[in-house]
């Protein structure tokens, strides 16, 4: 059974343990490593952090972090050094822990010297703050952390004002999909919501709803994204679900031209955000 993590002290100050772990059957790291599971993250509301880069990217962020486990023998490359410093400077509660210990933490074959436990962010449709004219993504119900992870880096890199990951089918905040999103999970505002809930909350902020769909009237390019649009892509297996086909959205589509039927949706997102960027940074080209 699970053991809840306040109660081993990674809240609870008065019940922290000593600054040093060697042991890989300390409880401390048996808890630790238990979330790299789902079920344990769910319980606890925290999460892992693999690596320095994805480490700073969310301590830049504002993401809390709970504590870190630092194997200093191991600690290589720029980024971990630096967020063990950024760690230190701040008061973060660091751990310091033998090979042994840390082999128990690690990502795979990652060995970068730190894992931090941090608090899941917990952004809401209610609490999203967006500029003028956003520009927004909705991911429905992408399952794969590879995925979603390639998504987030290409939104942080267009520009994208928040993504909604609607009914999401796998834990965005997972490992995996940290890794996968070389932190920018966490450099890009992220909301988790229903399809239902996100569709009504675009439509109150006046957004153009565009869904990418085969079966598009449209085309990606024929489309203007200069005012406040929000993207939705759905899974390469199933799609959108009918709520992004109703009458509030509008279909756009990517030519075809081999015999393939789909692409991959991170490269549907790239195609369509870099079309929405184009177009923007012509019209303020345009005004000047």
């Amino acid at each position: 059974m699970f053991v809840g993590l306040t109660r081993i002290g990674f809240v609870d100050d008065s019940l922290r343990m000593a600054e040093r772990i060697d042991s890989p059957q300390n409880a401390r790291i048996k808890a630790t490593a238990r979330l790299r599971e789902r079920r344990a993250r769910k319980q606890s509301g925290l999460i892992l952090i693999d690596g320095g880069r994805e480490l700073l990217r969310a301590i830049e962020a504002g993401v809390e972090v709970v504590e870190a486990f630092v194997c200093r023998a191991v600690v290589r490359g720029a980024d971990a050094a630096a967020s063990v410093v950024v760690l230190e400077n701040s008061g973060a509660h660091l751990i310091d822990t033998s090979e042994a210990a840390y082999a128990k933490l690690r990502f795979g074959e990652r060995d970068e010297g730190i894992v931090a436990v941090a608090r899941r962010p917990n952004q809401t449709l209610d609490s999203l703050t967006i500029p003028t004219n956003p520009l927004i993504a909705v991911i429905e119900g992408v399952e794969k952390p590879g995925n979603l992870g390639a998504i987030m880096r290409t939104a942080d890199a267009a520009g994208i004002d928040a993504v909604i990951a609607a009914d999401a089918r796998g834990d965005i905040y997972g490992p995996n999909a940290i890794r996968a999103s070389l932190g920018a999970i966490f450099t890009v505002p992220v909301v988790e919501s229903s399809s239902a809930e996100a569709l009504a909350w675009l439509r109150r902020a006046g957004l153009q709803v565009l869904t990418a769909t085969p079966d598009a009237e449209s085309s990606y390019s024929d489309v203007s994204y200069a005012g406040g649009t929000a993207i939705v892509l759905g899974a390469e297996a199933s799609g959108v679900s009918d709520e992004w086909l109703g009458d509030a959205c509008v279909r756009v589509g990517l030519p075809m031209c081999g015999r393939v039927d789909s692409l991959n949706v991170s490269t549907t997102a790239a195609v369509l955000f870099y079309e929405a960027l184009r177009q923007r940074a012509s019209l303020s080209h345009e005004r000047m």
